[in-house]
């Protein structure tokens, strides 16, 4: 069995699915029914669009299957007495054998469970090889409560583990200025500072594209004065966007000064390194002249981390421009509209409750953690003397 990503070759009713997750048996096949459902799922309802999304629910459909196949489980029978079925046996093989994170375990069942709930849909099995259980939530009531009509009651496979709950980590002013220093490596050092200071994802860090309209000189536009943030919309034509979703970051004129003048000045003697003479579209490259790879902030990251001895992880970096831009804007005397959804449209969250894990997290801190305002974080990475307006 072998699981491969389409290329561009791969065209369906005029539509290209380079990308799209195929699950190939021994005898060259597909397996199925796993990719009629992927196809059903992913192409024919178009629900999940993003290709790296496509790509995880691939790869568990296939570790799954891969897993059941090797150590002789039927994933069609139901649970046996005193023995385990097959997602059962896998859960209990992914956390005792690969010691993967109770998180990253349930991600990958909660898609395998999608995958035997259309099974039963389609009448391919009689019964599911697991119970639902109902539970009662405790999230804390927002803004949006009167809508809910769950009452916080909800179902859940009863196969998915009990998960820790995570501590929400982002760094300091003083640890900011720490990472900042550390970093040598010019190209390094700015993938950081974009990150800490607008909120973008790692992949999206990557591919954040040097052309007009995303990198330009601000002292040369009459409607933007010093110290305004600049808002930029980043489209999924031009670089990756978790679910390919376009949305609307504020840059800040400084920073959008020096990525001007990192491309003017280094990213090109990156671009003339590339032997084959190819040109990307990615602003930061590497200097064999090739955009990042996938898990190349990660490794940056990781580096980093033990150069200045504390955690730092480019999630953390997300986590530290929500805090203080949520933190500022609550703040402020100002600023008109809802906090939470201004910064919910910055970070592209989809849900308005993923971003409120910001809100209960400033309100457990102690104030001198969060007394540093967003505008005190963009003071960090300016020159002396120059002000924020």
């Amino acid at each position: 069995m072998r699981f491969v990503l389409a290329d561009k070759n791969l065209v369906v009713g005029g539509r290209c699915y380079e990308g799209f997750p195929l699950l190939i048996n021994d005898d060259g096949d597909a397996m199925q029914p796993a990719q009629t459902w992927l196809w059903d799922l992913l192409a024919t309802t178009g629900r999940i669009s993003s290709k790296k999304s496509w790509e995880n629910y691939g790869r568990a459909v296939y570790d799954f299957f891969a897993f059941a196949l090797s150590n002789g489980y039927d994933w069609r029978a139901p649970p046996e007495f005193g023995l385990p079925c097959a997602i059962v046996a896998w859960r209990d093989w992914s956390r005792g054998t690969l010691k993967l994170q109770a998180s990253t375990i349930n991600h990958r069942l909660r898609i395998v469970v999608r995958f035997y709930e259309w099974t039963i849909k389609e009448k391919l099995i009689g019964q599911l090889p697991f119970d639902y259980v109902t539970i009662q939530t405790h999230r804390p009531p927002s803004f949006l409560e009167h809508v809910n009509a769950t009452g916080g009651i909800m179902r859940t496979p009863q196969v998915l583990l009990q998960e820790k709950q995570q501590n929400i980590r982002f760094l300091t002013k003083e640890q900011i200025v720490v990472c900042h220093e550390a970093l040598s490596n010019v190209t390094h050092r700015l993938m950081f500072e974009i990150m800490v200071r607008t909120g973008l994802r790692q992949i999206e860090c990557r591919t954040f594209p040097d052309a007009a309209g995303y990198v330009f000189d601000p002292s040369r536009r009459k409607d933007l004065p010093p110290g305004q943030k600049i808002s930029l919309r980043l489209d999924p034509k031009d670089m990756e966007i978790k679910n390919s979703k376009p949305r609307n970051i504020d840059m800040p004129f400084d920073l959008m000064e020096k990525l001007w003048v990192y491309s003017v000045r280094r990213r090109q003697g990156r671009a003339n390194a590339n032997r084959k003479g190819e040109e990307h579209s990615p602003l930061f490259l590497t200097e064999a002249g090739v955009p990042y790879p996938k898990d190349a902030i990660t490794a940056i990251m990781r580096a980093l981390a033990k150069r200045v001895g504390f955690p730092v992880t480019a999630h953390m970096l997300r986590h530290t421009y929500a805090t203080y831009l949520l933190w500022s804007l609550r703040k402020s005397k100002t600023f008109e509209g809802e906090p939470l959804l201004y910064v919910r449209d910055r970070l592209g969250h989809s849900d308005v409750s993923t971003t409120m894990i910001y809100l209960h997290l400033i309100n457990a801190l102690e104030g001198q953690l969060v007394s540093a305002h967003e505008d005190e974080v963009d003071r960090l990475f300016m020159p002396e003397g120059e002000a924020v307006a």
